[in-house]
């Protein structure tokens, strides 16, 4: 849970303290240290600044949450779970700038990978069955649909649906 520049901080403190143990010859410190470092390192690549990020996402701070997730250097890197939650994150700031193309392009990334619920999963089903109504893609937008409709999903994502099948029609 820590930002690029807070985990260079803690770091550098560590392996200032690892030296000075090595220094010391006090091993066993020496090694929790070097655990330390691993442990930082690895959930560097594996978390990334993704927590600090959905937090600003969930309080809807989206120039917060972009800068966080613009931290993230490899987010090929990140774990599976993680990855899905990224790009659907991103997706959702593309699609506040109207940046269309790029929106689709994360949603479609993001059902590449597990999300936290089948609830979530299908918010990036309507997602991408909305922008298809915006080119417009009928045939898509209505895969979308029907792929979110064979997951258990919240009622507000059910009205969403409705909405989205009563304009398909229509435009036909």
């Amino acid at each position: 849970m820590f930002t690029a520049k807070a985990r260079l901080i803690v770091g550098i403190i560590a392996v200032i303290l690892l030296g000075w143990t090595l220094y010391s010859r006090v091993y066993e410190l020496s090694a929790i240290l070097a655990f330390g470092l691993i442990l930082l390192a690895w959930f560097y690549f594996k978390t990334g600044t993704l927590v600090l990020a959905s937090k600003a996402f969930n309080n809807k701070n989206y120039e917060k949450t972009e800068s966080l997730l613009r931290e993230i250097k490899h987010p090929d890197m990140l774990s599976k779970t993680r990855r899905g939650f990224y790009e659907f994150m991103y997706g959702n700031i593309e699609l506040k700038r109207n940046n269309f193309p790029k929106a689709e392009t994360h949603f479609q990334i993001a059902t590449r990978f597990p999300l936290r619920n089948e609830n979530d999963m299908g918010l990036v089903l309507v997602q991408l069955a909305n922008l298809n109504l915006r080119k417009p893609d009928y045939i898509k937008a209505r895969a979308y649909i029907e792929t979110a409709k064979a997951l258990k999903l919240s009622s507000r994502v059910h009205n969403i649906i409705q909405k989205i099948e009563k304009e398909i029609p229509n435009l036909l």
